[in-house]
Parts: C-alpha cells; structure tokens; sequence
C-alpha cells in the first residue's frame, strides 16, 4: 500500500513523495491525496511484497538521446544503394561545414572567403546521423547571375548534372544574414532543375539565435521559398542535429521500401564474398590512388579520363582545383579510389587562405594513397632543358621516402605530335633524366599520354596496377633462401674470411616489400652488399620500380657451458640442481 501511495505521489509531483523517502515527517498544511476503495471499478494495488515484479528503472543520470530508432537497418546495404542528398545554396552559408559533419571527417575545406568561392568540385562521402545512413554530396555556391563561361557558370552546370542522380536536397541558407535574394534566385532555380526532388530548408548558423524570438522570425521569413517548414540547424557545434534527423528518416525509409519492393536487395554479398576471398590476397584490395603535380599540368582532365564522366572542375585557369577530391570507381573487377590534389607548389610560406589549406591537405593525401601519379607536362619538357622542376622531384622523392608505388605520367603529348623528333626526343629523355635524380629506385614506369583526347587512358590504369600488385608481393622464406645461395655465390667478395654470413633471408610485411637478414657472425652487410641484393631482387623476381626495403639483424650467439665430464647422467643432474641466478655449477662425482 505504501509503495502505492508512493507512486501516486511521484506523478503528480507532490511533496510527499519526497517526505516518503527522505523519511522527513509529512508537514501538517498537506496531506495525501485520498485512495480510492476497492470496489466494482476494479482497481488493483500492489503491495511491497509484488514490488518485485515491477520493472526496476536503472538507478543513475538518464542518457539522452532524442533520435529515435530507424526502422531500417541502413548499415547493412551497400553505398551505391544509400539515399544521396545534396547540399545546395549560396556561396558561404556553410555547405561544406555541414558535409565534414556528416561524414565526420575534416574532409572539405571550410574558410570564410565571402568574396571567393572555396569550393568549386563535387565532394562525394558516406554520411552518418544517428543510425542514418546515406551518401551526400558538397556543391559550390551558385550565383544566377555568373558570366556564360566562368567558373561559377561551369560550377553551376556541373551541380545541375549531379542533381540527376540524388533523390533529396538540403538547401542551406544563413540565418543571421537574413534571407537574401540571392537564396530567393536559388530556390526557383531548384524549381527548374530539380522539381522531382524532395528540398528541405535548413537554416544555418543559428546557435547564437535562439533568443528574443529572432528564429522564430527567422523561420517565417523562410517560408518564403516555398520548401515547407525550415529545420534550424547549426553545422559548426552540432544544433539541430536530432530535428534535421526526425525529417530525414521517415522520407530515407519511404525511399529505402521502395527499392525493397521493387526487387532491389539492401544487403551486398556480392561485395562481402569479394572481401572474404581477398582476405588472404592483398592486391586484391581496393587501391587508393592519388594524382599529384604541378598546377594546370592536366591533373583534373586526367581524373575525368580515367571516370569518362566530367567529375572535377576543368580549364585554363591555373590552381583551378582546390578541395582534395576523391571517387570511387571500378576497372577489370577492382575498386580504385581516385583522389584528385591540387597543384603542388613550393611553400615559400606567403600562402594565405585557401591557397594555404590546399597545400597542406594535398601532402596528407599524398600519405595516404597507395600508388601516386605524378603528372608531367609534355610541351613544358620540350621547351626546357630537363624533365622535372624543383617540386615535381620532391614529391617523387617523398613518394618513394614514404614506401609508395610511383608511376610517372607525361601528359599533353597531342600538341607534340606534329613535331616527331621532338616527340622522339621527348620519349626518350624523360626517363633518363627520372633514373637520375631518383637513382635509388630503378624501372620506374613512364607513360605517355593524351588525357583531353582520352588516349593512353588504359596504358595508365594497367601500369597503376602493375605497380599495385607489385607492391603487394610476398614471397616464401624458403623461396627467398634458395635465391639467396645463388645470389651469394655469384657475388664478388674481397676476402672468403670476411664474407658476411647471411644464416637466412625472410620477407617480413609487404606494402612495400621489405626483408630482413639475419646474421650469424660479427661482419655485418655494407651499403654496397644491400644494394647488391636489393638490385638482385628487383631483377629475379621482376619487381623493379617500387621501393624495396632491405635491414638486417644479428643472431646471439648462445652461451654454453663446458665441463669437463664425458657422462651424460651427472650433467643432467647438475642442471636439475642449478639456480638460474647463479652463474657457477658443481659437477657431481661418483
């Protein structure tokens, strides 16, 4: 009855209930509240004994979380099959910052550039929100009214194209700059290019407006572009986050039963079976490559090659591309992640901006990649003397510092095809002059091309794999010793007394390949002993222009001790008796 007269109290907040349990008596002026009789209505009260069959509420601080659980499992499906939203709006309401947060990486350059555009390519990534899954897409601003042939026009066609393939949009704009007629100009124009796509209008950068009715204002005055209710967000701190989700969700799961119905399976055993059986093959893993050069050497125009679609940003301009962009896409059977850099330029340290940032974010990338591409320009190597530039040598020499698979691309060689002994002559410097200045790595592949006329295009992707597979190689310890007899009795030592004496010879990682000597004697292996068989690697097992790794170790020598005692059961015994911190043992007597 008591745990009754609790309960009741509890919910209708009196203080009684808190009298009840601090065991404080009942203060005279209240009292409880009368309990009613137990008659034909039915009531039914527990008592402290059925306490007991109550559910018991886990004692602590309630964690809350607001989003509600999806009705469907969007881990389990394949990305190509994920809902794709895509941000639109004017330039710096904050698209790019909102991307970073979706997929919760500082991917995209965020800068507060009002008078430039920072972003101007297609950014593509897997977006996360509670237990939502779906793929999203970062824009450039759009401005109607740019010049037939300019970047914001080309930016503007190349977002109408992507529109094709999304099913919803997030159209952002500032709060705290009001609605403009800018964001008016950007809404017909998702009316005209976009009207089978369901919009949603977020209002951005509102964490500072929540007072004095300003977003309540704010949300009316969004109405305005005729999209539906406005969701307050905030894509720096995280605001809105649970109510951007409670729209999302019921409009991704609509779009998710419609591909169940219509036969299409969320899960992908194609995909899961291709990685069990590629578990133990590592070249058969996807392959991250990444195009670095000079600025406005074909860098773009070699990415939309190689994806036959216009994916990037291309022109005249020089430092055309500034967001590191990567893509997905499949040749002969295998997944290859493509990411486009800007322009390498020296650092002379009065980079301002975002300038400054594309700098940094094309050298993390260049850490990442598996396999890089350096492009050359063809004409530029014609008019001058030598074949690579002060920067195009660092990065080559980098690639090959960090362990990467380099593959050097000559680009543009269709405006030298006129001219043919310069073309000849072209072919065949380039890569002398690369075994120059990169004298520790021998063979590295030269392609030459054409990426605005698209040819070479498959040259390259076989040479990039190629590279990849040989990168990946991993050979047996037996293999490697029975080599290592031969290549050691071929080999010109000074003096037999000297020689080092390699006890065996193993491959310890791969990516890239690097082995290991172990010696048993005091001579170590000199620089020119490890070059030997580092160029004796590359030569007998074919994998010439990949960075080979080769250290050696030395075997202790293990102590024995001697005695004097040619029978066996008095040693046996003595060991039995020694002590391991004691170095001098008594041999027993008969």
């Amino acid at each position: 009855m008591a745990a009754a007269i609790l309960r009741a109290a509890l919910r209708r907040s009196r203080p009684a209930a808190a009298a009840l349990l601090h065991h404080r008596p009942l203060p005279s002026s209240r009292s409880l509240p009368p309990l009613p009789s137990l008659g034909s209505a039915g009531f039914v009260y527990s008592t402290v004994a059925d306490e007991s069959t109550a559910p018991v509420k886990p004692k602590g601080k309630a964690r809350k979380n607001p989003m509600k659980q999806s009705r469907f499992d969007f881990t389990k499906v394949d990305a190509a099959l994920l809902p794709t939203v895509i941000l639109v709006g004017r330039p710096n309401v904050g698209k790019s910052a909102l991307f970073n947060r979706f997929i919760r990486r500082r991917e995209a350059l965020v800068y507060n550039t009002p008078g430039d555009h920072v972003t101007r390519d297609i950014r593509e990534g897997v977006a996360k929100l509670g237990d939502l899954r779906f793929r999203v897409l970062d824009s450039a601003g759009l401005e109607t009214a740019a010049t037939s042939g300019s970047i914001l026009a080309r930016t503007a066609d190349m977002t109408g194209n992507v529109l094709a393939r999304s099913q919803f949009a997030i159209f952002l704009i500032d709060v705290r700059d009001g609605l403009q007629p800018l964001d008016l100009e950007v809404g017909q124009w998702l009316r005209r290019h976009a009207s089978g796509i369901h919009t949603i209008v977020a209002m951005n950068k509102s964490e500072s407006l929540d007072e004095h009715g300003v977003l309540t204002a704010a949300a009316g005055e969004a109405h305005r572009l005729g999209f539906g209710d406005p969701v307050a967000i905030s894509a720096e701190t995280g605001l809105g986050m649970a109510e951007l989700y409670e729209t999302l969700r019921p409009l991704f799961e609509d779009y998710m039963f419609q591909l169940t119905n219509n036969g299409l399976n969320q899960d992908d055993p194609t995909s899961e079976a291709e990685t069990e059986a590629h578990e133990g093959d590592e070249s058969k893993l996807p392959l991250q490559l990444a195009i670095v050069g000079r600025p406005n050497v074909g860098k773009s125009t070699l990415l939309n090659t190689l994806l036959q679609e216009q994916r990037v940003l291309v022109g005249p301009e020089a430092g055309l591309t500034r967001d590191s962009i990567r893509t997905q896409f499949q040749f002969d059977n295998r997944t290859v992640y493509l990411v486009d850099t800007a322009g390498w330029m020296e650092r002379s340290g009065k980079e301002k901006g975002p300038a400054s940032l594309s700098v940094m974010q094309s050298r993390k990338n260049l850490m990442r990649a598996h396999i890089v591409a350096l492009v050359l320009d063809g004409e530029k190597i014609a008019k001058s003397k030598s074949s690579m530039n002060h920067p195009e040598v660092l990065i080559a020499r980098q690639a090959i510092e960090e362990g990467r698979g380099l593959v050097v691309i000559v680009n543009k060689m269709d405006l030298l095809r006129e001219n043919r002994p310069l073309f000849d002559k072209v072919i065949d410097a380039v890569p002398k002059e690369i075994q120059t200045v990169i004298p520790q790595v021998t063979g590295i592949p030269v392609v030459f091309m054409s990426a605005l006329e698209g040819r070479g295009r498959i040259a390259v992707m076989r040479q990039v794999i190629d590279t990849y597979e040989k990168w990946c190689l991993r050979l047996s310890t037996s293999r490697l010793n029975r080599w290592l007899r031969k290549v050691m009795s071929r080999h010109s030592w000074k003096d037999s007394a000297t020689q080092p004496k390699v006890k065996y010879f193993t491959q310890v990682k791969a990516r890239p390949p690097t082995f290991v000597a172990f010696m048993s004697g005091k001579v170590q292996l000199s620089d020119t002993d490890i070059r030997f068989l580092t160029k004796s690697l590359k030569e007998d097992f074919d994998i010439g222009g990949i960075p080979i790794r080769v250290v050696q170790r030395s075997i202790p020598r293990k102590e024995t001790v001697k005695s004097n005692s040619r029978n066996t059961g008095p040693r046996i015994n003595t060991r039995m008796r020694t002590d391991k911190r004691t170095t001098v043992c008594e041999p027993t007597t008969s």
